[in-house]
């Protein structure tokens, strides 16, 4: 802490003491007597120029801590000077001021400090507070100050009721303010049984040990007391009465400190060594300078160890180039408190992060519940519609074994039956084989007869001669010609249907070839095909059958009168006569 920030500190109360409606702003008025004051006191030239041109009448309304901090920066802060100014009469001038509106002892006179005591607390609260406004002295420091004044008192401190004072005392910024702490001390609650001049004692001390001196550490303000120590030229022993500071070790003739024998002089090359017994002397330790060594025995190891860490404490303060210790541990306990707050709330976040994994975990837990209860269902689904498919599966196959029975089975029928058509279209082949030959023969006769009728052409023409002879027989034949004529027309349409039949029977022999070729591809419209065959070929039949009996009445015509014979022995010369007289007639 720079002496600026201790300054201010104490100039805060004094300008919070002056707002009296506490509205954060103080009179021009009130400004320029404090500002005055702090002149003196700090032993700052005045600058009344500089005064009235900031404080002058024509600015409206009082002053804030912000309006003012400028000009105290400015005119008084950056002139004060470190030893130029006795800095208790500082502290005593705030102190009034604000005392007078905040402090309120006992009116009773039951206070359990003084008027002067609460001054001094009131400084170390100010030494101890944290560096942030309002001013508060955060619990441990508290403990600590309290536990400072009890061991000055030879009083061990309860450290169980201040915490329970502590948790019930309201704590704005999280601390106590100087107020509080005031009136806790005069409580009496943790100073029960103590006079109040063992306080006032004890308070002095501490304010003597952080204050006022503050190099002193407690080891080093309680490092007093008789050693024996040995001469530098007679080398003898002698007790002395030795005093500890921080940059001196002094010893004296007696405690009564009127006559000093010398001192020696604590800088960082100087150190502490423990030493043997010897010379009958025992708990021996030195202290090496850089031009001497100083020889010295306690009376027991304990109060060696006590000296010579309370030397080595103040060697070190000078080789840190420390002024002050306090300051120093002040600054060791902020930072360790500092520290716990991280770790605390480290620990908290990161308990805050447990506890947010821990609910990730149990959500994360419920929705793996949720997924197994839906695994599980889905797992029943699955099963039944695995069952549901077997069985349809299972039915399935036995349709299709069924099926395929039955398909084997027709497959079976099917090839007696393709056999069957088989053995029926070979029949059909050799039915159309005959019917080939049939009519091959047909057109053998065919052309037996379109050679009769060339004979019989030629026959008519040898019987033309033969006309005249028949001319007489002309009359009574005339109807037997006519019958004969129609009986020719009747034979020419016969014939013509006959050849239209031939026809018809060519064309199913086609289709018979066709559906034979179709019998593979269509095995149901082969029964239909072969029945249609067979009736076409029943009436084939027929027809050639009925065709023979007319052929063979043709061949053996019944003519009137006598029957002649035909030298060439053909089969028409029975009517070559009277085809010789219906020729002539048509000529």
């Amino acid at each position: 802490m720079d002496l600026r920030a201790e300054l201010l500190k104490s100039i805060w109360y004094a300008f919070t003491a002056l707002d009296v409606e506490k509205s954060g702003k103080v009179s021009k008025s009130q400004l320029k007597v404090l500002s005055h004051n702090l002149y003196t006191v700090l032993c700052i030239p005045h600058d009344p120029v500089a005064l009235e041109e900031h404080f002058r009448d024509d600015d409206d309304g009082p002053v804030s801590s912000q309006g003012y901090m400028p000009y105290l920066n400015k005119y008084i802060l950056d002139k004060v000077e470190e030893g130029a100014f006795v800095k208790e009469n500082f502290d005593e001038l705030c102190w009034t001021l604000t005392a007078k509106k905040n402090y309120k002892p006992d009116r009773n006179g039951n206070s359990v400090i003084s008027h002067q005591d609460a001054f001094k607390l009131w400084c170390l609260f100010n030494f101890l507070s944290e560096d942030k406004y309002p001013l508060v002295m955060v619990p441990d420091e508290v403990e600590y100050l309290l536990k400072k004044i009890c061991t000055a008192m030879n009083v061990e401190l309860n450290s169980c009721e201040l915490d329970d004072y502590l948790s019930q005392e309201p704590q704005g910024q999280g601390g106590l303010t100087v107020w509080q702490f005031l009136d806790m001390v005069n409580s009496g609650r943790f100073l029960r049984g103590i006079e109040q001049e063992a306080v006032s004692m004890a308070v002095e001390e501490v304010y003597q040990e952080v204050i006022e001196d503050p190099g002193f550490d407690l080891r080093v303000s309680r490092a007093q007391g008789y050693l024996w120590k040995k001469g530098q030229l007679r080398r003898n022993w002698s007790e002395r009465w030795f005093m500890l500071k921080p940059s001196v070790l002094s010893y004296y003739m007696s405690e009564e400190r009127k006559e000093k024998k010398g001192s020696i002089t604590l800088d960082k090359h100087c150190c502490v060594e423990m030493l043997p017994d010897k010379d009958g002397k025992r708990c021996m330790f030195c202290v090496k300078t850089s031009s001497r060594t100083y020889e010295m025995s306690a009376s027991d190891t304990r109060q060696r160890q006590e000296w010579t860490l309370a030397i080595q404490t103040a060697i070190r303060l000078q080789a840190e180039g420390k002024k002050s210790l306090h300051k120093d541990l002040k600054q060791k306990r902020r930072e360790q408190r500092e520290q716990r707050e991280q770790r605390k709330a480290a620990k908290e976040e990161e308990t805050q992060r447990l506890k947010q994994l821990q609910e990730e975990k149990e959500r994360k837990l419920q929705e793996l519940e949720l997924l197994k209860e839906a695994q599980r269902q889905a797992e029943i689904l699955l099963q039944e519609e695995e069952q549901r498919r077997r069985q349809q599966h299972e039915e399935m196959q036995r349709t299709l074994e069924i099926q395929l029975r039955e398909a084997e089975q027709a497959r079976a029928s099917m090839q007696a039956e393709m056999v069957l058509k088989e053995a029926e279209a070979e029949r059909q082949r050799k039915r159309i084989v005959e019917l080939e030959a049939m009519q091959e023969r047909l057109q053998e006769a065919l052309q037996q007869e379109v050679k009769a009728r060339q004979d019989e052409e030629a026959v008519r023409y040898a019987q033309a001669r033969l006309l005249a002879e028949e001319e007489e027989k002309l009359k009574q034949l005339m109807k037997l010609k006519e019958e004969q004529e129609e009986y020719i027309i009747k034979t020419q349409l016969e014939k013509q249907v006959l050849k239209q039949e031939m026809e018809n029977k060519n064309k199913c022999l086609e289709e018979a070839q066709k559906q034979l070729e179709e019998v593979r591809v269509n095995r149901q419209r082969v029964d239909q095909d072969v029945m249609a065959a067979q009736r076409k070929l029943r009436q084939a039949s027929t027809n050639v059958k009925h065709w023979n009996v007319q052929m063979n009445r043709l061949m053996h015509p019944i003519g009137p009168g006598d029957k002649r014979t035909n030298v060439s022995g053909g089969v028409f010369a029975g009517y070559q006569p009277l085809l010789s007289r219906r020729d002539s007639s048509l000529k």
